[in-house]
């Protein structure tokens, strides 16, 4: 039976750093949203043509779409032991879509693990990161900062702070995500499925705790 993980985090959280190591350590295919919307529209797939008008005319693609996307990614040859789903499902009935989907694959969400950080330490963490100009190396204020302020390590450029990273920004964007996520973890914490890991502790400390928590629930 393949295992299908469902990772959820707000932005900040960790959850890409998290995404490649638990996708090393179980040999998964990590499969994020984001670059499968980049991947059919650059190659103008008929998938990727429809989301594109949706795109263009500035309305949301409709799940059906997204959905198509994923179901053609899960059924390629990589996937055939499961997947680490990041950024996907991002609502209730796109969840409950993605359990029709898994049956097709003879297979189930196995366990969702979601890391937890206060919307503070949130803030903190990306309002305070600067990207280099050139390579885009990133650096932080207060956890990576650079030896000289404002220019970057490894090439000598200057450092800016991209409009995501900004403080309005940053707040609507981890607000929006709560929003959003917040039926979806009851969802998956009805269905027994949640696993929650507190964010703020040291990264390999997150990933013990995350492996710990997934050796259970998929050995379940």
């Amino acid at each position: 039976m393949p295992t299908y993980i469902v990772l959820l985090g707000p932005p900040g959280a960790g959850k890409g750093t998290q995404a490649k190591i638990i996708s090393e350590k179980l040999g998964l295919p990590h499969i994020s949203s984001g670059d499968i919307f980049r991947e059919n529209l650059k190659n103008q797939t008929e998938l990727g043509k429809l989301a594109r008008g949706y795109i263009d005319r500035g309305e949301l693609v409709p799940d059906d779409v997204t959905i198509g996307m994923i179901r053609e990614r899960l059924s390629r040859p990589d996937c055939k032991p499961g997947a680490l789903l990041d950024g996907f499902p991002r609502t209730t009935t796109q969840a409950e879509a993605l359990e029709e989907m898994l049956r097709e694959f003879n297979g189930r969400v196995s366990a969702v693990p979601y890391i937890k950080v206060p919307e503070k330490v949130l803030i903190e963490r990306l309002t305070g990161r600067w990207t280099c100009r050139a390579e885009g190396h990133i650096f932080h204020e207060t956890f990576n900062p650079p030896a000289k302020p404002g220019v970057c390590d490894f090439d000598g450029s200057d450092l800016y702070q991209r409009e995501d990273d900004k403080a309005e920004t940053v707040v609507h964007r981890i607000r929006v995500y709560m929003e959003q996520t917040a039926p979806l973890i009851d969802y998956y914490r009805e269905h027994g499925t949640l696993l929650e890991l507190d964010g703020t502790l040291p990264i390999d400390q997150v990933t013990d705790d995350l492996l710990e928590g997934l050796e259970g629930r998929i050995a379940a």
